[in-house]
């Protein structure tokens, strides 16, 4: 990527692309989905975004009107609620159900309305490491064609997903709803260069055309150095890179799996995918005194950055008041010493309301 940005620098490469990115780019992305999938992709079926939140954002904007609704499954990262509100739409959740993390397809059809439009999926999924099994998907698929909804397939955590998990794409496990579908994804995620801000997605022809008219008036085009630069590395790369890369968020997450087995009152997470783990803390803040000075997973997350100098996410960014994400991205040195004081204080703090 560098020797790309660096060739396009010197070629004095500072002209707009198009709104919707470079062709040669759009047309590398899609000879790799069709590989990948064997589906069909062509370069018109193809949109570069300034990140996988600007795509995210065109495909609310691109089927939501006002007062219409989308269905999101939580935990949920909360882009896809506030982006949906910047559509003038209505967010409605269906929780996912703990601790697979995986939703319920009845679920899904009892929060339907004559106003919904869409449904919002994430899999492999941040925050809770989930990815969604085949027959899950062809459940919302099969939903999504027989009640004429969208599908916005949020599938940036593809290239990481670890032992016993197998990723598909909803497309590829039901091929029909393809026509209903926007698949979402971003290089900044999958390459670790997430200062480089690229994402793309792919997508029916009307999507298409309101993310030309979209991105035109919002960034006029995605970053033409970072294009280049993704350009040459989809031309030159052998993969390396991803496997080694791969490679260290697998044995990080072996490491972390082993050191938080030793917690107490906390059931084990399930990461399949993703850089986090997902810790549903529900059995210990139930346990502890409703009158202590601990009583949810912001006073735990505050507590784990005062005292063991650990920063971690309260589940309530994410919608759920029980869950606490921690990121297993790190350095394995600290790695290692932030998770056992981790599990440190979480198993020290039965004992520490006890004497308050």
């Amino acid at each position: 990527m560098r020797e790309g940005a660096i060739a396009a620098l010197n070629a004095n490469t500072n002209r707009y692309s198009d709104s919707v990115g470079l062709r040669p780019l759009r047309k590398a992305v899609a000879e790799r989905l069709a590989a990948e999938s064997s589906i069909g992709w062509n370069t018109e079926d193809i949109v570069i975004a300034a990140s996988a939140n600007e795509a995210l954002l065109d495909a609310a904007l691109a089927v939501l009107d006002p007062g219409d609704e989308a269905i999101i499954i939580r935990p949920c990262w909360p882009t896809f609620p506030l982006q949906v509100l910047l559509a003038g739409a209505t967010p409605v959740f269906v929780d996912a159900r703990r601790l697979r993390y995986v939703p319920d397809i009845s679920s899904i059809r009892a929060a339907v309305t004559p106003r919904t439009k869409a449904i919002v999926i994430n899999s492999p999924n941040n925050p809770t490491g989930a990815v969604y099994d085949r027959t899950t998907l062809q459940n919302i698929g099969e939903f999504a064609i027989s009640s004429q909804l969208w599908i916005i397939s949020d599938e940036r955590y593809s290239r990481f997903v670890f032992t016993g998990a197998r990723y598909e794409s909803i497309v590829t496990t039901l091929p029909d709803v393809r026509s209903r579908t926007i698949v979402v994804n971003a290089f900044s995620n999958e390459l670790a260069i997430t200062g480089w801000c690229l994402g793309y997605f792919a997508a029916p022809a009307e999507i298409v055309f309101a993310a030309r008219t979209l991105q035109s008036h919002i960034t006029a085009n995605p970053n033409v150095i970072a294009q280049h630069a993704i350009l040459h590395h989809l031309q030159v790369n052998d993969g390396s890179f991803e496997r080694e890369l791969h490679q260290r968020l697998a044995n990080a997450r072996d490491i972390g799996l082993h050191i938080l087995s030793d917690l107490r009152d906390v059931a084990m997470p399930r990461p399949m995918a993703h850089s986090s783990f997902y810790l549903d803390l529900s059995r210990l803040i139930s346990a502890l005194r409703t009158e202590g000075p601990i009583r949810s997973t912001e006073d735990i997350a505050r507590l784990l950055l005062d005292e063991a100098n650990v920063g971690c996410v309260s589940g309530g960014a994410f919608g759920d008041v029980n869950g606490l994400r921690l990121s297993f991205g790190a350095p394995p040195d600290l790695l290692e010493t932030g998770l056992k004081h981790i599990v440190g204080t979480l198993n020290s703090l039965r004992t520490r309301q006890v004497g308050i």
